[in-house]
């Protein structure tokens, strides 16, 4: 194998409430977004006794990753670290480094394109190893959103929710499919907002082949005044139920896990205002420890060796290296 170690990179979170506002402000360093937001946000957290999720998230994908690879003959440590919060990747490489690994593989928690998807992670691997002397080269594998690794679970997950509306409503559904908004300036967004659209068909027409479909987005967190991805979650349901329907299927196809934007957002925020208006809503589960999504990082990590880059959908699997140009801030 090419590599001797993989590391599992992710977005990283608050274990506590003490951790909660020092958290945020590194998310958003340099971002320009109003302390008002950021309260409100830590809100989201406290309502969860100041723990984000994610971080359990990734120590329950660890040890699956782990079990996945022995129960394949493959003798490939597994690391984690993080951009936002502890264990930070920087302090992940130091150990890393102690312990003999030379060169790595990254499988990182966001399966699209685009500068805060794929780019701001190699400019953290990048930042990471500048601070660590002597410190493994890292690769980060390739974009997975249309990888059957992923599609698969999203399709199952997403199956299940819909067989959870009762029958007498099913032919009113509507599938609405979730992503985190960007703004519109963000480098990259117009492949993520491509990529996005073709699994979200793709998903729909094994669910529900006959209902209509939509993509929206949740989470935005910047300032009011600048151009975000839309329609928001919130404006579409309501939208919805003015229009008649009395069901949906929520989709959180933007993300690998039920992490806070999933548990805030959308299961609390989104279902509150679904019970206000009368639209019975059902909320289908992300990829998480699915055994297929865990398979999907031995497939990723095997395809630097030689194996089969399977890809669903109309875009064709992307390549293993961005360019050098591709989806970079401006200077």
């Amino acid at each position: 194998m090419a590599y001797d170690a993989l590391l599992l990179l992710s977005f990283g979170g608050p274990e506590g409430p003490d951790e909660v506002m020092p958290f945020l402000e590194n998310v958003t360093r340099g971002r320009g977004v109003p302390r008002a937001r950021l309260e409100a946000v830590a809100e989201h957290y406290h309502h969860f006794g100041g723990v984000s999720p994610i971080n359990q998230q990734c120590r329950d994908l660890k040890a699956a990753i782990e079990a996945d690879l022995t129960g394949h003959g493959l003798d490939v440590p597994v690391y984690w670290g993080n951009r936002n919060w502890r264990p930070f990747l920087a302090d992940t490489l130091r150990e890393m480094k102690a312990d003999g690994v030379r060169r790595a593989a990254a499988f990182v928690t966001s399966a699209y394109s685009g500068y805060s998807c794929c780019r701001q992670y190699l400019e953290d691997i990048e930042r990471a190893r500048a601070e660590v002397e002597g410190a493994p080269e890292i690769d980060k594998l390739r974009i997975y959103f249309n990888h059957p690794g992923f599609v698969e679970p999203v399709i199952e997950n997403a199956r299940a929710a819909y067989e959870r509306i009762p029958e007498d409503l099913r032919d009113e559904v509507s599938l609405v499919f979730t992503a985190h908004s960007v703004p519109m300036a963000q480098p990259g967004r117009e492949a993520y907002v491509e990529e996005l659209n073709d699994v979200s068909a793709l998903v729909a027409a094994s669910v529900a082949a006959d209902r209509p479909w939509a993509l929206v987005y949740q989470s935005r967190s910047g300032p009011p005044t600048v151009p975000w991805l839309e329609p928001d979650v919130g404006d579409h349901l309501e939208k919805l139920r003015a229009g008649g329907t009395r069901a949906a299927v929520i989709v959180p196809i933007g993300f690998v896990s039920d992490h806070m934007e999933v548990k805030f957002d959308l299961d609390v925020e989104a279902a509150e205002l679904a019970e206000r208006i009368g639209l019975r809503i059902e909320r289908a589960a992300t990829a998480g420890t699915h055994p297929r999504f865990v398979a999907m990082v031995r497939e990723l990590l095997l395809e630097r060796d030689g194996a089969e880059r399977p890809a669903l959908g109309t875009l064709g699997p992307r390549p293993d290296t961005c360019a050098e140009t591709c989806c970079r801030r401006p200077a």
